[in-house]
């Protein structure tokens, strides 16, 4: 996926291609309890259609990630991906603490059985196939990508700097709108994500926010980590 947490300086993005500010920038990688225990009491099936993990691959368009989230295995694939209860799509996400403002697409999965990102670092995408913001249980998945050689920043890139505490807004496409307080932030190789729990159908109502963080893999175009942010609501 195309979404890290870095603050890079964008002259040295788009000349270079590779983050080397990474090492003087990065933030502190956790903050709060780990989010294994946070979504731990979820409980019940992943919201994903996927019947296997997939690991993250390079970017195809060499801009700096790969191409979608990976989604955790699910015990039976079915012929149609099942949509989630019909609530209203969430259409922007808004963390005013960190500057992001940021439409929101509803995206599904892609071939290799990745969540897909939107092509635009400028929008983030909702995982359709599983809770909407606001839903009465499991988790409302939003990924997006952190930069691209030559689009420069994503809207993503500043989630490695959120707090415990900070407060994030979702409006959906009724005009109606959630208020989520994050719990915890913590930063995955991408090998270790806990997807079914943060994919979760059942279990407490969650936000969970996912980029790509960590070192700059300049032979695959790709970061190393995700970084992944929970959120309850307010």
């Amino acid at each position: 996926m195309r979404v890290p947490v870095l603050l890079v300086v964008l002259g040295v993005l788009l000349a270079v291609g590779v983050p080397t500010a990474w090492l003087l920038t990065r933030p502190g990688t956790s903050d709060g309890p780990p989010v294994a225990e946070v979504v731990a009491s979820a409980s019940g099936p992943a919201a994903s259609p996927s019947p296997g993990l997939g690991a993250a691959g390079p970017d195809p368009a060499g801009s700096g990630g790969s191409s979608g989230v990976p989604l955790p295995p699910v015990t039976a694939r079915p012929a149609t991906p099942q949509v989630a209860p019909a609530l209203p799509a969430p259409t922007r996400l808004v963390v005013p603490a960190l500057g992001i403002d940021a439409p929101v697409d509803a995206v599904g999965v892609e071939p290799d059985g990745n969540m897909t990102i939107p092509e635009d670092v400028s929008r983030v995408g909702w995982y359709r196939f599983g809770p909407a913001p606001g839903a009465p249980e499991g988790s409302a998945v939003l990924a997006g990508h952190v930069d691209d050689a030559e689009q420069g920043l994503g809207a993503m890139s500043p989630l490695a700097r959120t707090s415990v505490g900070d407060q994030v807004q979702v409006t959906d496409a009724a005009g109606g709108s959630t208020t989520w307080q994050v719990v915890a932030r913590e930063e995955f190789s991408k090998q270790s994500v806990p997807l079914a729990d943060l994919f979760a159908r059942s279990g407490p109502p969650r936000l969970v926010l996912i980029t790509c963080g960590g070192p700059f893999l300049a032979d695959i175009r790709s970061y190393e980590d995700n970084v992944v942010v929970v959120a309850e609501p307010v």
